[in-house]
């Protein structure tokens, strides 16, 4: 019944975060956003106390059930591992100390240190969410596209064709590589990766070690068949000595499942006046099952709560070359550089739910993975506060949509030399018609020629950054107007 249950919720979280990433319609961030907001790492980047308590707590009383069935990484792990049809294919094996404990500490120099980089390549959440967002989001919109294809041949408009573009190759490099890794470990090994890399894992490991519920050994009923140890994913069951790594289980219930003796129980220890050598007291399975569940469902009732892409225009335009900017540019609601390179995981869940196509990771080496705002696909719309809402790290606070339109993330800078009225001779004002902040006017470059050009004049104290002109701008391959970032957002 444990492993039935587990199994069951752990299918509920996982499909419905995996959703969360995938989603583009605008939709399922309103009902599905908190699941990224329990996630262990981005609870304490935003200090979300109510969340980590109550994630410790179910640490202490359950075990790491966190790891096998809200941690999406972990869940995928078992998906991966349940791909090899051999049976009974695991075995007991150490604790993997040289490597498992410095991992942990060079995680903690990274995010001590500000290394966002390392920092965000060893995050569990962050890793799975640069996988759905690199990976199979990609492949859920030309899904997606196809469908709308084959329904319009059909004169439905039941789907809609999306863009699909590559928004970062060396992130995309290195999600492909997590998959190839996690692929192979869990292949071979189960929950290698959860129980020597992973560090929240081994962070929940000196709780689990006290949990007052555990798998625990009946040693008058074990009959030293192996079959506990040969079907635990995380190799941590020792059934010569009859004793569990508490450190490295994560509570999925197969040892039990696969016992024909009754050997093994999960439960609360045995009252005894004899030290404790794994024996379990009999605890009707009906009520762990109901324990079990409860503290799920309870854990996600903590939770705290897309619009449809319409870009206006015509005619296609062409791609550009995104300038290079002095100050990278950030979302309203991250407050300054500073804050988003500090308190970012790298998720990746803002870029996914990102509408108009601005956000996309880094390439630099040091915040590689964070999100920085570009204006080639799209424009950062006064009205759209979706990455605001959606960020489980605090590293984008909730703003809402009249107080976005005040936020100033950066300014707008005019290149002369780009500008078509003076290189092509043909009269333009896209950024002037398009500026929703009303900043940008068109004046002539002489005022004492009457048939002088009309070019953008910009007022800085009321640009807000959204990238509107850049995006509309028809110079290729450099647009005659951009957008310049500010370390820290002003209100205008």
């Amino acid at each position: 019944m444990l492993r039935k249950i587990r199994t069951i919720l752990a299918a509920v979280f996982f499909v419905l975060i995996t959703l969360l990433f995938l989603d583009f319609t605008g939709t399922l961030h309103h009902w599905l956003s908190w699941m990224a907001k329990i996630q262990f790492l981005p609870a304490v980047m935003a200090l979300n106390l109510v969340v980590v308590i109550a994630l410790v707590l179910l640490t202490l009383i359950f075990g790491r059930i966190y790891c096998s069935v809200i941690c999406p990484l972990g869940v995928f792990q078992d998906v991966l591992a349940r791909l090899r049809r051999k049976k009974n294919k695991y075995s007991y094996s150490k604790e993997v100390r040289w490597l498992r404990y410095p991992m942990l500490v060079v995680f903690i120099i990274a995010g001590v240190a500000g290394i966002g980089s390392l920092f965000q390549l060893l995050a569990p959440y962050s890793s799975y969410g640069r996988m759905a967002t690199m990976l199979f989001q990609p492949l859920w919109k030309m899904c997606n596209n196809l469908l709308a294809v084959l329904a319009e041949r059909a004169d439905s408009y039941a789907f809609y064709t999306v863009d699909t573009w590559m928004r970062s190759l060396p992130v995309f490099i290195i999600a492909a590589i997590t998959l190839v890794v996690l692929v192979i470990l869990a292949w071979r090994g189960g929950r290698t990766y959860c129980n020597t890399i992973c560090p929240i894992g081994t962070i929940l490991s000196f709780l689990a070690r006290f949990s007052f519920l555990k798998i625990r050994f009946n040693e008058d009923k074990c009959k030293n068949c192996s079959m506990c140890s040969k079907n635990c994913k995380a190799a941590c069951i020792d059934y010569k000595t009859h004793t569990v790594d508490y450190s490295r289980c994560v509570v999925c219930g197969n040892c039990i499942d696969k016992c024909k003796f009754g050997a093994l129980t999960y439960s609360l220890p045995k009252k005894s006046s004899k030290p404790n050598n794994g024996e379990a007291s009999k605890i009707d399975a009906s009520k762990r099952s109901f324990l079990l569940a409860s503290a799920l469902v309870s854990t996600a009732a903590l939770a705290q709560k897309k619009e449809k892409l319409m870009d206006g225009g015509l005619a296609e335009l062409e791609d550009k070359v995104a300038p290079e900017r002095q100050t990278p540019l950030t979302p309203p609601g991250s407050l300054s550089f500073q804050n988003l390179s500090t308190r970012c995981t790298g998720c990746q869940l803002c870029v996914s739910e990102c509408p108009n196509q601005v956000l996309r990771p880094s390439s630099d080496l040091m915040h590689l993975m964070q999100p920085t705002m570009s204006y080639e696909h799209g424009y950062c719309r006064p009205e759209c506060n979706r990455c605001s809402e959606v960020c489980p790290a605090g590293a984008i606070k909730p703003v809402d949509k009249d107080e976005k339109t005040s936020i100033q993330i950066g300014h707008a800078v005019w290149i002369k030399k780009n500008c078509v009225p003076i290189t092509d001779g043909v009269e333009c004002g896209n950024c002037a018609r398009h500026c929703p902040s009303g900043a940008i006017e068109m004046v002539p470059l002489d005022e004492n020629n009457e048939e002088s050009p009309m070019v953008p004049a910009i007022n800085e104290a009321a640009c807000i950054g959204c990238g509107a002109c850049e995006y509309v701008c028809p110079s290729r391959p450099f647009s005659a107007i951009y957008v310049e970032g500010h370390e820290v957002h002003r209100k205008i």
